[in-house]
């Protein structure tokens, strides 16, 4: 048996080497072609996002603009603030940490999580969600020497509003507060943890004020520690805002009125600049800055009293004789009354079965055009606007700037309501009576305005019948909105009446009697409801208070060529003079004596004990 060697055997398959080679080359090709995507094509992409690992930007928050006084005492500032956010791709577990910051900061931890869940897609790719807008120093001390332990947590330093007279200013400045969704909605350039203008100037003119935030990058390690940084875009503080206001004025309204519910308004008459506009009770803007929590809203929001409510243009009330000079005005502009005609007047008039009284029981005999306003007397006015009628007075009481906005730069301005004889119909389903006439001829019934309407009236009485828009800021063009239709003799004849009724022995402003002053003025008293018999024979102390009229006094003042008006109201304060006479009284003396009269402690005290609740906040009918 032969052992035969064949060479041809001992060779691998040829065919099996030829697949192993395109294998090798196919995948050669697939990692080539790889290598191309990655490096070449997508190359750029990868590296920048390879450098967004390292480098991060982040928002640099602009200071809002200051807001001062005409005099250049400031009254809203930025302070820094620190908040706390938390970075989800750095966080190591959600649920620990945010239980460690509600365990350091007292928040509630389902609340948290709850905020988390519902804004964390609002965020981008490592920009912190904003937690606690507002950490207080002892949490911030807590956090920043702990939280390198807890990777995603990051503190960002911001500006606070910060109102230097919280309570004096509250319902001009209004304050700023977290934006909500439907804000940040409108609002592109916000994001969550900003604040806006919520009430007042700040809402107003939050575009102005609000400013554009910076941009910042700056490189991290693994831990998320910032190493160095570079500003990309510098933040450009908002615009500084000066207001017409006096602060010192507005301290000395805000003191007389104290602890009564009401407003004062003060108007340049020549240019319609607010020198004061005061309304109690008041509230601290600074709360809403620092964040309110639902019990301390609800309470303020609940309050009887209504704090929040801007009472000089967001309550309207029946005027009472502050509002017959405007009946006066119609009855010359329609040429109803003869300025020297008399009328007798005995206490009372008869319309029908009933019997409208004058506020002196026993009349005021005979009295022209001038001794029915000097001495408010009803009986005169009453005769007056039965020969008007509904149709005359309103009509005249709108020429005036009655019955709609001033458009002042405040938002939910109250248009107020001057009645006609459809306006009953529609509301009430009841024609027009003739009794209707005569409590509309005294500022009663169904005439609803506001006290800077007032004071906008008055000024147009003493400036030559101007009616210019009530103007907040400084800087800002007079704008005349209209006149007084009246001609030059008419408007002096009521001025000169208004002049009569301080310097009158017998005229029911005469406190304000100011040496070297030329000061006019009308005082009212609104009825609130109609008294029943058994009130009617108590004094006026005795009176509960919910029952107590509105107190109302409107008055100009010159000297020098300076020309201002002011209307103020007290609710429940009983008569003009005696309630609201006081605050304007002070006003005179410091616009022109530079004199400074506070109220004397003695008499705060006692408002503090005769002031019960109101229960009629904007008082009469709601018009709108």
């Amino acid at each position: 048996m032969s052992n035969i060697y064949d060479e041809n055997s001992q060779q691998p398959p040829r065919h099996g080497l030829i697949l192993l080679q395109i294998l090798i080359l196919v995948l050669f090709c697939l990692f080539a072609v790889r290598l191309w995507y990655l490096q070449i094509h997508r190359g750029e992409e990868y590296a920048r996002k390879a450098k967004e690992n390292q480098l991060r930007q982040e928002a640099i928050f602009s200071p809002r603009g200051l807001i001062r006084d005409r005099n250049g005492d400031l009254l809203a500032v930025n302070e820094p603030a620190y908040a706390l956010g938390l970075v989800r791709e750095d966080c190591r577990d959600i649920d620990k940490t945010l239980h460690q910051i509600a365990m350091w900061t007292g928040h509630d931890f389902n609340g948290l999580k709850k905020l988390y869940s519902k804004n964390i897609k609002r965020v981008k790719p490592f920009e912190p969600l904003i937690l606690i807008p507002d950490l207080s120093f002892d949490q911030l001390a807590l956090i920043d020497a702990n939280k390198l332990r807890w990777p995603g947590m990051e503190v960002q330093v911001r500006p606070r509003r910060q109102y230097r007279y919280g309570m004096l200013l509250a319902h001009v400045l209004g304050y700023v507060a977290e934006a909500n969704e439907e804000e940040m909605e409108k609002r592109p350039e916000l994001a969550l943890g900003d604040y806006v203008g919520k009430q007042g100037l700040e809402f107003m003119l939050e575009d102005r004020m609000r400013g554009t935030k910076g941009l910042v990058q700056f490189e991290v390690d693994v831990n998320g520690r910032r190493l160095q940084e570079r500003i990309l875009k510098h933040p450009q503080a908002g615009q500084e805002v000066s207001l017409s206001l006096d602060l010192g004025l507005q301290k000395l309204t805000m003191d007389w009125l104290a602890e009564e519910a009401g407003g004062v308004a003060v108007m340049d008459a020549d240019t319609g600049q607010l020198l004061a506009l005061a309304t109690t009770p008041s509230y601290d803007s600074n709360d809403f800055s620092s964040g309110l929590t639902p019990a301390q809203w609800a309470k303020l929001r609940d309050d009887p009293l209504h704090p929040m409510q801007n009472r000089v243009i967001q309550s309207v009330y029946p005027p009472g004789s502050v509002f017959k000079p405007v009946v006066a005005g119609a009855g010359l502009h329609y040429g109803v009354i003869d300025p020297n005609e008399t009328v007798n007047c005995v206490g009372q008039i008869k319309l029908g079965r009933r019997v409208f009284r004058c506020w002196r029981k026993g009349g005021h005999g005979k009295v022209d055009f001038e001794k029915a306003l000097v001495q408010s007397c009803d009986v005169y006015f009453y005769k007056m606007g039965k020969k008007l009628t509904v149709d005359r007075m309103s009509e005249f009481a709108q020429a005036c700037g009655f019955g709609r906005r001033t458009d002042i730069r405040l938002p939910h301005e109250k248009a107020g309501n001057m009645p006609t004889r459809e306006w009953k119909r529609q509301r009430f389903g009841e024609g027009w009576q003739g009794g209707d006439n005569l409590n509309m001829a005294i500022g009663q019934g169904y005439t609803l305005v506001t006290p800077l309407q007032v004071a906008r009236f008055y000024a147009g009485i003493v400036n030559g019948g101007k009616l210019y828009k009530p103007l907040l800021l400084m800087g800002e063009k007079p704008v005349v909105q209209g006149e007084i239709p009246l001609d030059s003799e008419q408007i002096e004849r009521i001025r000169k009446a208004l002049i009569q009724t301080v310097d009158n022995d017998r005229g029911t402003c005469r406190r304000l009697r100011t040496k070297g002053v030329v000061v006019g003025g009308k005082t009212g008293t609104a009825q609130v409801v109609r008294l029943t018999d058994e009130l009617k024979e108590l004094d006026d102390d005795e009176i509960p208070y919910r029952f107590r009229d509105h107190a109302w006094i409107a008055a100009i003042a010159e000297k020098d060529g300076r020309r201002i008006a002011i209307a103020a109201l007290v609710e429940h304060g009983l008569h003009g003079s005696s309630g609201a006479g006081p605050v304007v009284k002070a006003v005179i003396d410091y616009l022109f004596l530079n004199k400074v009269r506070y109220k004397p402690e003695a008499k705060k005290a006692k408002a503090r004990a005769v002031r019960q609740l109101s229960l009629n906040p904007i008082g009469g009918v709601d018009a709108n």
